[in-house]
């Protein structure tokens, strides 16, 4: 079906058996992911490679993944939450300049304005020698250069990505706010060793561009870890599969549910569709600001459940990652 594809570039679609399938792992190794790093010939060569036609260009590759390969989780910590970083243009923005938008919203271009629209954007990468794309989000951190993706939107099939780079506030193949290529990504390390769709998660340090850092840029969206579940929930992406062409911002809101199926992740009501996977889930979030408390990604959906999205659980192995990210 068109709604559950997968790819680098899309959703993971859950359903069909496939040669290779996700595997599982046990509980997370203390050392923590190694991650990948980009030289600085390699980030001059992806600032070179993505032009405004190969961004608009870039496509999903199709794949479906075994759910007998999904497991349950155990989720039991105290919550940790990071605030949302707001820079000088998104602090003066007035409340009264954002339209107000439908809760719940089964998928729409986002029109309300705000931080998000910032903060929010594509990711471009190259995978087996394929041009492809997916979402992400810039979040408060200690370098300042940190962005949340989904864990195959920097490594699948065994393999990292590269070419890698973030274009917030994306717009039909331009770049408002500049191409931040990475200087490393990182990942879970359920998903570093054997792609585990309950850890579909990762990270990505930016290197700064003409003497700034990503966030005092773009300002940035706050971070929970460990804060439950059954919220209410607007999750953000750049959706490129039909109905959608990569060209905006597109949301889904509303209460979101644990998945009572195979696995342990979020669940929320959401036609997106290929390319929005990385793109962030929020709780506590306001629509006159744009600001919320990042809980989670796009990352895939069932092909008997349609119209239904998954998104990992921020638990500790994710805190580990993005501690280790910040630190980088």
């Amino acid at each position: 079906m068109r709604r559950h594809r997968i790819a680098t570039a899309v959703l993971l679609s859950v359903g069909a058996l496939f040669a290779g399938a996700l595997t599982t792992t046990g509980t997370a190794q203390a050392a923590g992911p190694a991650g990948h790093s980009f030289t600085a010939a390699d980030q001059r060569r992806a600032a070179t490679f993505w032009t405004p036609d190969r961004m608009r260009s870039a496509t999903p590759l199709d794949l479906t993944a075994d759910p007998r390969a999904l497991r349950q989780v155990a989720r039991s910590a105290t919550p940790t939450t990071i605030a949302p970083t707001t820079t000088s243009s998104t602090a003066a923005a007035s409340p009264s300049a954002v339209s107000p938008t439908a809760f719940p919203q089964a998928g729409g271009a986002w029109t309300g304005g705000g931080a998000v629209v910032k903060t929010s954007g594509r990711v471009f990468f190259t995978f087996q020698g394929r041009t492809a794309s997916c979402s992400g989000n810039a979040v408060t951190s200690q370098n300042a250069s940190t962005v949340i993706t989904a864990g195959h939107c920097v490594k699948y099939q065994g393999s990292w990505h590269t070419n890698w780079v973030f274009v917030p506030a994306y717009a039909n193949g331009s770049a408002p706010y500049g191409q931040w290529t990475a200087t490393k990504t990182l990942t879970t390390p359920q998903w570093e060793a054997s792609e585990d769709i309950n850890y579909d998660v990762a990270a990505a340090v930016v290197a700064p561009l003409d003497g700034r850092t990503l966030t005092s840029v773009t300002g940035a969206q706050g971070i929970q870890f460990n804060g439950g579940y059954n919220k209410a929930m607007y999750a953000f992406g750049f959706p490129a599969a039909s109905p959608y062409d990569g060209s905006k911002l597109v949301y889904c809101s509303g209460n979101s549910s644990k998945d009572f199926l195979f696995s342990q992740d979020h669940g929320l009501a959401c036609n997106m569709t290929g390319g929005s996977s990385g793109g962030p889930w929020f709780t506590s979030f306001s629509e006159a600001t744009g600001t919320g408390l990042q809980v989670s990604v796009n990352s895939f959906g069932y092909t008997f459940l349609p119209n239904r999205m998954f998104g990992p659980y921020f638990g500790n192995d994710a805190q580990n990652l993005y501690n280790k990210a910040q630190a980088s």
